[in-house]
C-alpha cells in the first residue's frame, strides 16, 4: 500500500490544501484545523449550516494564511499569533480556548458569507497553551491523545478503494461518482480492499519513522453531499444515503474512514508514494 494524497484544511470547512508532503505533530498535520468560523456566542460553525463555506480557497504563505472568495479582496491573516482577545468556543461539546482573528476577518466573513440566522461571524484561532483531549473511550489502555478544531481526532485516514466501491453503488443508481474531496482525509491510501480500513488498528511506513493507531470510525453527516468547490450541494442527500445503505454496523448511519491519533513520529514528514502497511485490530 501507499500513500496517494495528502491534505490538510487550516480552516474547519472551508477550502483544503493538497500537499505533495505533511509535517506530522501530536494534534495532526502540520496547521491542520487550527482555524474555526463561529457565531455570536462562540458556537462553531461549518458546512452542515452554511455549504457556501466550501467555496472560499485557503493558502499557506510562508508568514500567512490567505483566504479568498470571488467578488472580495483576499484576507491575509498572520500565521504568528500576536496579542489577541481570548474567548471560550465549543466544538460539539468541548469547549476550547482560542483567539480572535478581529474585525478585519468578521468583516470580511460578512462580505464573503453574509451572517447566520442574524449572527456575525467571526474566525478565531486555536490557542497555542491550549490541549483538546481526544475522547478517551475509544482509546486503547494508557493511550493519550490530543487534537485541534477537528471534530474530534487529529487525523483522519481513507482509502481509494472504498470510494471505488461507494461510486460503483452511486453508479448503480444512475448517480455521477463524487471525488475523495467530499470526505475530507488527510491521508488517502491506495492498494487495500474496499473499507479494509475498518479492520486497522494502526498504520505506518516500512521503516518504522511514525505510526498512527485507528481508533474509530468516520461517521458522515451532511457535509458529504456538498460539492468542495462550488459549495453547492448538486443531489440533496447523495451519497450520505447510499454510504447509510452499505453500512454493516449494528449502530444507525453512513461511515466512511477512520480517526487516528499518532502514536509515534511527532515530527516526521509524510510524503505521496510512501509505503505504508496496517496491522489489524
Amino acid at each position: 500500500m501507499r500513500i496517494t494524497q495528502l491534505a490538510i484544511y487550516p480552516v474547519k470547512s472551508l477550502g483544503g490544501i493538497a500537499l505533495d508532503d505533511a509535517r506530522l505533530t501530536a494534534e495532526g498535520l502540520a496547521w491542520d484545523r487550527r482555524w474555526m468560523v463561529v457565531d455570536d456566542v462562540g458556537r462553531f460553525v461549518t458546512q452542515r449550516q452554511l455549504p457556501a463555506m466550501a467555496s472560499i480557497r485557503v493558502t499557506l504563505e510562508p508568514d500567512a494564511l490567505v483566504l479568498a472568495h470571488p467578488g472580495v479582496a483576499p484576507l491575509r491573516v498572520a500565521l504568528a499569533a500576536r496579542q489577541q482577545e481570548r474567548l471560550s468556543v465549543t466544538v460539539w461539546k468541548d469547549r476550547c480556548d482560542a483567539l480572535d482573528e478581529g474585525a478585519e476577518a468578521r468583516d470580511w466573513l460578512a462580505a464573503a458569507l453574509g451572517d447566520l440566522r442574524g449572527s456575525r461571524l467571526r474566525l478565531v484561532r486555536f490557542a497555542p497553551d491550549h490541549l483538546r483531549p481526544v475522547e478517551p473511550h475509544y482509546l486503547a489502555p494508557g493511550e493519550w491523545a490530543h487534537t485541534a478544531f477537528a471534530d474530534g481526532y487529529p487525523l483522519l485516514v481513507a482509502s481509494t478503494a472504498s470510494l471505488v466501491e461507494l461510486n460503483r453503488r452511486l453508479a448503480a443508481k444512475e448517480l455521477s461518482p463524487v471525488p475523495m474531496s467530499r470526505f475530507r482525509p488527510n491521508i488517502v491510501i491506495e492498494g487495500a480492499e474496499p473499507f479494509a480500513e475498518d479492520g486497522w488498528q494502526a498504520l505506518g511506513p516500512t521503516d518504522g519513522r511514525w505510526r498512527l493507531g485507528l481508533r474509530k470510525p468516520c461517521q458522515r453527516c451532511k457535509i458529504t453531499t456538498v460539492d468542495q468547490h462550488s459549495g453547492e450541494i448538486p443531489v440533496p442527500g447523495e451519497p450520505l444515503r447510499t454510504l447509510v445503505e452499505m453500512n454493516p454496523r449494528l449502530a444507525p448511519g453512513g461511515y466512511f474512514g477512520q480517526n487516528a491519533i499518532l502514536l509515534a513520529g511527532e515530527g516526521e514528514t509524510l510524503s505521496v508514494g510512501d509505503v505504508v502497511a496496517a496491522s489489524p485490530a
